[in-house]
């Protein structure tokens, strides 16, 4: 019961008209800290965007609204921009910036964007949602990969 109260009134502000709704196997938080943390098959929903983790780390300021969420353990995603564009993918580690909409992605990141079959691979990605913008940083030993789906012309096949 004190889950649900906890989760009415502290967790689960309405955030520009959109629901947050987050699931896991358990659940604690410190009100005093601002930090609630959720562990085992993690999933979190906000309109149309979905994050799965092993453990997801929520902040919240004095109004109990979210200011980061850290994601840590087989993070997957599904993420649409302000624009429309949508990405899916994995990653070891994602850091979320509600105020900012900003998705930091670490460790084995593949992002891949699903209307333009583009695709991101690397050690460390940044995806701007407003801006509709992607940064990525490979390892040192390994460089970012960018793929990206090339059709050809009628006339080159010729």
């Amino acid at each position: 019961m004190k889950f649900l109260i906890f989760l009415i009134f502290f967790l689960i502000p309405i955030l520009h008209a959109q629901e947050l709704q987050v699931k896991a196997n358990l659940f604690e938080t410190d009100e005093k800290k601002g930090v609630s943390v959720f562990n085992g098959d993690v999933n979190v929903i906000k309109g149309t965007d979905e994050l799965n983790a092993s453990e997801v780390t929520i902040y919240t300021n004095q109004e109990h609204k979210p200011t980061k969420f850290i994601a840590v353990g087989d993070v997957s995603f599904n993420i649409e921009t302000e624009n429309g564009a949508i990405y899916k993918g994995q990653a070891g580690k994602v850091i979320y910036l509600p105020l900012t909409k900003e998705y930091l992605f670490f460790t084995n990141v593949h992002l891949q964007q699903v209307d333009e079959k583009k695709e991101i691979i690397g050690e460390e990605v940044v995806l701007k949602t407003i801006e509709g913008k992607a940064y990525a940083k490979g390892a040192k030993s390994e460089p970012v990969i960018m793929i990206f789906d090339m059709p050809e012309k009628e006339e080159d096949k010729k």
